[in-house]
């Protein structure tokens, strides 16, 4: 844990010392060998699933692929945002880079934490580098706006979870994740029963976000530069997945009867933004309502609690950390080459950049959950164990994947297709920078169709 840890932190001096001309090469270099290092996480060794590396941190095959995923992103993120920064003064881009290298520690903190406590301190930490980055360095005026439905909503949701920890610490004596399976819960009341169960998991659920608190997660994504857009769509809303997927445990006996409106809510999200994708003019606001949609399909694989809902909603996550970053990528290169997100302003691409649309085609193929991709594995154990539990289910389901289809495809047609107008015809070329960007997502995703146990290598 450590490995990673601590080189994490001495990027700080890094940034703060290089030279200008040698910033950025150096923070892309040390932290692309930090990723490079996580993947040693993926050797399980121990026999209970755990590997310690001291009392308060330790991995397991649940959080192991979303350290690394957290790991892996933080090169790229210093990869997409180099041209928009570069014309800033010196300070302003050590200080952004310095945000992004924050966010990943307390995101491995996050994810390796054994105390449930810690994991909530890292848990409201990441809103802090997240929301200076979207007020600071957004693009139009309502990121003011958006920043703070950002966390008047993550704060909102998270803070029955904080009473919530201390009535379960005060119930049970013990925090920690490797105990409290094996812990005995003292009923409370019925009504405070209920209470303290969606105490626990409204935080996860707005932070995922559930379809009716997802509104904050749009205007956030539309406003935010492209760094803000990966870190956000990547890891922070598997943040809600993994925290759920750890409190469920807790919460096994009450959530029989309780689970029921939750599910309908994310089911019934999953057709609704998929439908609002159908309509959408701004190319980073249909990405980020297919976010919601995807990550209510996680929800209800989680909230069911089979191993297969489990390790498919692992599985969708990460799958969806991957394409998601890589559309936000790809949105942010047609942007800073016409300085617009209306899709029928940037249209016919395909003839001025065909080889950009070799990446925008796989990248819907893997948004549209195409085989032999994981995202398309992942989808297939969540829909299979949710008509186990209800046949009912397929219905929405199966909407919504076909709805997912038609905005994928009317995503990709409308850029890439028709004819192309006046104003694109002498746009700059693409550079190395971004297809080495774009294959450094998508080679990963299509590799791990060949080791897929390295996303599920961690069930009930």
């Amino acid at each position: 844990m450590l490995k990673v840890l601590i080189p994490t932190i001495m990027l700080f001096p890094t940034i703060w010392l290089a030279t200008p001309k040698w910033l950025w090469p150096t923070t892309i270099t040390q932290s692309l060998l930090i990723a490079l290092t996580s993947l040693s996480w993926m050797k399980w060794t121990s026999d209970t699933g755990w590997t310690t590396s001291n009392t308060y941190m330790a991995t397991d095959p649940l959080s192991t692929p979303l350290l690394v995923l957290t790991c892996w992103l933080l090169p790229l993120m210093i990869l997409a945002s180099q041209n928009h920064i570069n014309p800033e003064p010196i300070n302003r881009q050590r200080l952004y880079i310095t945000l992004l290298t924050s966010l990943q520690a307390f995101l491995i903190m996050a994810f390796s934490a054994t105390e449930i406590i810690m994991f909530y301190i890292m848990f409201e930490a990441t809103l802090i580098p997240t929301l200076i980055i979207i007020t600071r360095w957004g693009n139009q005026a309502e990121r003011l706006n958006a920043g703070t439905y950002f966390l008047f909503y993550t704060l909102a949701g998270s803070l029955p979870l904080l009473v919530a920890l201390l009535l379960l610490q005060q119930s049970t004596g013990t925090l920690s994740m490797l105990m409290l399976p094996h812990t005995q819960l003292t009923p409370l009341s019925s009504w405070g029963n209920t209470m303290w169960w969606a105490g626990c998991l409204i935080a996860f659920l707005v932070k995922m976000p559930l379809y009716g608190v997802h509104l904050w997660l749009p205007k956030a994504h539309v406003e935010a530069p492209v760094a803000g857009s990966m870190v956000l769509a990547a890891v922070l809303l598997k943040l809600g997945g993994y925290g759920m997927i750890r409190i469920m445990v807790v919460l096994e006996p009450m959530s029989k009867h309780l689970i029921y409106p939750f599910i309908i809510l994310a089911l019934w999200g999953i057709t609704m933004t998929g439908l609002i994708c159908l309509r959408q003019t701004d190319l980073k606001s249909l990405i980020a309502y297919s976010s919601v949609g995807h990550m209510g399909l996680v929800a209800g694989g989680i909230l069911i609690q089979t191993p297969w809902g489990f390790s498919g909603a692992i599985i969708l996550m990460i799958a969806h950390g991957l394409t998601s970053s890589a559309l936000f990528c790809l949105a942010n290169t047609s942007y800073e080459r016409t300085h617009s997100r209306t899709m029928m302003l940037v249209r016919g691409m395909q003839m001025i950049f065909p080889l950009t649309a070799v990446w925008w085609f796989i990248a819907n193929l893997a948004n549209l959950a195409m085989p032999p991709l994981p995202s398309l594995m992942g989808e297939l154990m969540i829909i299979t164990a949710l008509f186990n539990w209800s046949p009912w289910t397929i219905a929405l389901t199966g909407l919504g994947t076909l709805i997912t289809a038609s905005y994928s495809l009317y995503m990709f047609l409308t850029l890439q297709r028709g004819p192309v107008p006046n104003h694109t015809t002498n746009l700059p070329p693409f550079h190395t920078r971004e297809h080495l960007l774009i294959s450094l997502h998508l080679i990963p995703m299509i590799l791990l169709v060949a080791k897929p146990e390295l996303m599920w290598g961690w069930c009930y």
